[in-house]
């Protein structure tokens, strides 16, 4: 009898909270929509997820983040934010209710502690600020995804604009191609849209927005404004122009004022938003590089570590994905090794994020080095950072560090503090951070001057998240974030 009533009260319970995910995942669509508010929980987007994942954050804010915030609360205090006038803003809606359970007693109502809170996100503190125009020059794998994440956004303020992609080819058959590429896809899934072309007008409307197909062979010879575009940040994906010199022709066509290259430039910033964002001097600064996807990965733990613990010396070994620009089958190849089957091979290969991490983080300078090894896995990769520290430290005591750094700072977009003791590379593709720290993995030496530090990455779409954030900031379309 009593199992018997424990079995219904536990079912009813989950029904409630249920119920009250369905109305929280209704609040976050209106204040999406309606006021080009967006609320995340403790980071992870609520925007586009089931009832079942909502539910699921409330159980990672228990394990993680160690802070027992309820369905109920969160979804009462969407509620509220939908009656309030707010400008366009970015609410860490976890952040508040954690707030809200332990400073409620200073308040009379829920109403009251979120004037409080949000007194600087009304709308007379509106930051302005102008929609920007984007081109995508080059449609590749981080084109494609970068495509679906701005068309995602638009409803949120319509910060970036997705206004044309540039290829070499714009035939009736090379348009359709790219739309089916663009709707499907064999690692992510299908793109949650609709994406028709329009021939006549050499366009996608992709959710309805209206995206110019534009060929060319080369980036000085295009004349944005002729399609209505105007001051665009050109994000060019193609990796083939490397240094200032080269990036610097989408400069000299009409209509482009920056240039964001989604490698590591030669000559140019290269930037790990996160981290040094705040080095560059966006009035003067025309041209940037987001880095790539294994300094986006390393850097954040690297930037925790060496300021809690100071790094004497370490290697990191990547063990990445293979990527397009392997071999499917044994064939010609101008670097070493990558010839060779990507399919059934792993291939020992060099990469160059060791020193690109001295570009972010000055003080790492020739303490350094790294290797990469290719695996036959499509996406999803990882970092193994060997480390020697200045200061001793535990398994314990360091993943503490991560956690922190993780929930609350300046890397709480970076870095994912990951518990999952069966963990593996699929399981972390579609991850928005750009580094999925892997805390049971850690290890650390009997003098713990000594650590092994494992860092996953989803080196599309989390570097594309990165892409993404970089974007916002050099065209200063940022919105105000309460985190």
């Amino acid at each position: 009898m009593e199992t018997a009533l424990g079995y219904e009260q536990e079912l009813k319970s989950h029904i409630e909270q249920e119920r009250a995910a369905v109305k929280l995942s209704s609040n976050v669509g209106e204040l999406l929509y309606d006021k080009g508010v967006e609320l995340v929980f403790f980071r992870n987007h609520l925007n586009d997820i089931t009832v079942s994942q909502v539910l699921k954050l409330h159980v990672y804010s228990h394990m993680v983040i160690k802070k027992p915030v309820d369905i109920f609360t969160t979804s009462d205090l969407s509620t509220e934010l939908l009656r309030m006038d707010l400008a366009p803003a970015k609410l860490d809606i976890g952040k508040l209710a954690s707030e809200w359970l332990k400073e409620q007693k200073k308040y009379t109502t829920k109403r009251d502690f979120l004037k409080d809170k949000l007194a600087a996100f009304g709308l007379d503190n509106a930051q302005p600020f102008q929609p920007r125009d984007v081109v995508l020059y080059g449609f590749g794998r981080i084109g494609r995804l970068a495509a679906r994440e701005l068309i995602k956004q638009a409803g949120k303020g319509q910060q970036l604009r997705l206004r044309a992609i540039v290829t070499r080819g714009n035939s009736e058959a090379e348009m359709e191609k790219r739309a089916s590429l663009l709707k499907n896809d064999s690692v992510h899934g299908a793109f949650d849209g609709t994406v028709t072309v329009d021939v006549a007008n050499e366009a996608l409307v992709i959710n309805g927005q209206i995206v110019k197909m534009i060929s060319a062979k080369n980036p000085e010879d295009i004349d944005y404004t002729a399609y209505g575009i105007d001051n665009a940040l050109i994000i060019d994906n193609t990796g083939v122009f490397e240094n200032r010199e080269a990036l610097s022709r989408h400069l000299k066509g009409k209509g482009a004022s920056r240039v964001l290259l989604t490698a590591p430039g030669k000559e140019i910033p290269n930037i790990v938003y996160g981290i040094n964002q705040g080095d560059l001097d966006l009035d003067t600064e025309t041209i940037y590089s987001a880095a790539s996807c294994t300094t986006n990965a390393i850097s954040p733990v690297l930037k925790v570590v060496n300021d809690a613990y100071g790094v004497v010396k370490g290697h990191i070994e990547t063990v990445h994905a293979y990527t397009n620009d392997q071999n499917l089958l044994d064939n010609m190849h101008d670097k070493p090794r990558r010839g060779r089957s990507a399919a059934i091979n792993m291939v020992i290969t060099s990469t160059g994020a060791g020193a690109a991490v001295t570009k972010v983080i000055p003080d790492l300078k020739d303490k350094l080095t790294a290797n990469a090894v290719r695996v036959p896995t499509p996406n999803g990769s990882l970092a193994i950072l060997s480390l020697e520290l200045k200061k001793e430290t535990s398994v314990a005591e360091i993943n503490e560090t991560l956690r922190k750094a993780a929930l609350d700072g300046e890397l709480v977009n970076q870095i994912y503090y990951a518990t999952d003791p069966e963990l593996v590379s699929s399981d972390i593709i579609g991850n928005t951070c750009c580094s999925v720290f892997d805390s049971n993995a850690t290890i650390v030496s009997i003098d713990g001057k000594n650590v092994v530090l494992y860092a996953w990455y989803d080196n599309e779409f989390g570097y594309t998240k990165q892409v993404i954030r970089m974007a916002k900031y050099i065209t200063k379309v940022r919105r105000a974030i309460y985190y």
